[in-house]
């Protein structure tokens, strides 16, 4: 693993740098955390020679100070944008997980020349749904997840600020309300939305309609896990992933 500081942004890259004739994957975190969450799915993906890059985004853990205030999703996708400009990239596989996959929605639906094909996680926040619900479902969720994640993921938050954490939630309600949907209506990337069956935060019927709303989608639940997937059954996450990006695909 090789840390790097791109556009400001805090990046962890795994495998090969960009443009050396390898796939690229880009993985973006949810919610007041960071990459790390990330660190056993990207590790398996980069195992067979696959070009891992892992931003924190600008607000959040080691990227908090990229700027002076907590960004929307818009603000989060124009970032996202220029670091994947500075990158060299080029047309990527974007992995998110939770409130990620939204400012993936917007990244995809605003520059799908950079984007190859997406995966989305565990897509949240559901549109129409209040938000002390989310956060029920939040709360409801954490005894789902692995105890080392639920340590990482506090170490996160904390280092992200309790304040800026609010304010990113409500600025990503607002998105789930009024453009999230709008943003997968004009993804034209094949998708695939991936839901651990024992998600409280995706429901079910949530992660069925973002794969009919963007154009090319297919819906898959891990068994025996819960919100972070991807942190919990890396090995299985992975292999969905390989699949779904080879020329076969499922």
């Amino acid at each position: 693993m090789e840390h790097l500081r791109q556009s400001g942004l805090f990046t962890r890259r795994f495998g090969p740098p960009p443009g050396a004739d390898s796939p690229v994957v880009v993985l973006v975190h949810g919610l007041g955390l960071s990459g790390r969450y990330f660190l056993p799915l990207a590790r398996r993906l980069a195992a067979d020679g696959t070009t891992v890059l892992v931003p924190d985004l600008p607000g959040n853990a080691r990227s908090r100070a990229a700027v002076r205030r907590a960004p929307g999703i818009a603000q989060l996708s124009d970032a996202l944008a220029r670091w994947h400009g500075e990158s060299g990239a080029g047309p990527a596989v974007l992995v998110a997980n939770s409130v990620g996959c939204q400012v993936v929605a917007a990244f995809a639906a605003r520059h799908p020349r950079s984007v190859r094909r997406t995966v989305l996680i565990g897509p949240a926040l559901e549109p129409r749904v209040p938000a002390l619900r989310h956060l029920a479902r939040l709360v409801a969720d954490a005894p789902r997840e692995p105890l080392p994640l639920l340590a990482l993921a506090a170490a996160d938050y904390l280092t992200t600020g309790p304040v800026r954490f609010v304010q990113s939630f409500r600025r990503a309600a607002h998105d789930a309300h009024m453009s999230f949907e709008g943003h997968l209506r004009r993804v034209d990337a094949p998708t695939l939305v991936v839901r651990g069956a024992g998600d409280t935060v995706a429901s079910a019927g949530w992660a069925r309609r973002v794969a009919r709303l963007v154009r090319d989608g297919r819906a898959v639940d891990v068994p025996g896990v819960a919100h972070a997937a991807h942190y919990s059954a890396p090995d299985a996450v992975a292999g969905l992933i390989r699949t779904f990006t080879t020329k076969e695909g499922p």
